[in-house]
């Protein structure tokens, strides 16, 4: 027998063998595969509506990963929101929900994100959104968002009202009489 008769004959014995070893389950769905696809989507859609009323029901900043054209905008009813004003011009709203400090729901250029919650060492409040790439960093002083896909900020020097205050200047308590000793 040449080399190439025997690489054939492996190949078929390969073949032969792999089909009879493929579980009866497999070789059952192949042949009825169309007939089912159809019955199977018909199913996720009803299951899909009631996770989502039920997601909704149970945080109003809940987002839908069933429904893929909803689940970029998370729901805002009943949140209180901050409205941030940044340098260029650029303005951001935060929603939030005193029974989930665990998301937000972020404003910017016209589209609403849900953000959510990630720990620091620093004390800083950080929120990222991965499949959008953003990231919300506030401090006591400011905050600001950047995009985490192509490493640059998109909002920096966001104040809310309270911030944007001007900082008031505490004054230095009078002397109590004390002077410092003198060398003499």
């Amino acid at each position: 027998m040449s080399l190439s008769k025997l690489a054939i004959a492996c190949s078929v014995a390969l073949g032969a063998m792999t089909l009879t070893l493929a579980p009866a389950s497999f070789a059952a769905t192949a042949s009825k595969e169309p007939a089912k696809a159809k019955a199977v989507k018909a199913k996720p859609k009803a299951r899909a509506v009631k996770a989502k009323a039920a997601a909704k029901e149970a945080h109003p900043l809940a987002m839908s990963v069933l429904d893929k054209e909803e689940a970029d905008e998370p729901d805002t009813v009943g949140s209180a929101s901050t409205d941030f004003n940044c340098e260029l011009g650029n303005k951001i709203t935060i929603y939030t929900n005193a029974t989930d400090d665990k998301h937000i729901a972020l404003r910017w250029k016209k589209r609403l994100h849900r953000l959510s919650r990630v720990g620091t060492t620093t004390g800083a409040n950080r929120f990222e959104n991965r499949l959008y790439g953003l990231v919300w960093i506030g401090i006591p002083a400011k905050g600001m968002l950047l995009d985490s896909k192509q490493g640059r900020q998109l909002a920096n020097e966001c104040k809310d009202a309270e911030q944007a205050k001007p900082a008031t200047v505490v004054e230095a308590a009078p002397s109590l009489g004390v002077l410092p000793a003198s060398g003499g």
